[in-house]
């Protein structure tokens, strides 16, 4: 899978949680939220890091 295909598959997930979070009130829609969102910045750094090393070594 690509990068850009992770990006796009956590953002989907991440969506629909936070619809049911804030639209629905659903809490535990929330704590997922906040897990993907997790996910998102782990996976944004280690994105940033590919990039860095590319540049540098590319």
């Amino acid at each position: 899978m690509s990068r850009i295909d992770e990006i796009k598959s956590l953002m989907a997930e991440l969506e629909e949680d936070l619809v049911k979070f804030y639209d629905k009130g659903n809490k535990a829609a929330g704590t997922r939220a906040r897990k993907q969102l997790q996910d998102l910045k782990k996976l944004s750094q280690e994105i940033r890091l590919e990039i860095q090393d590319m540049k540098n070594n590319g």
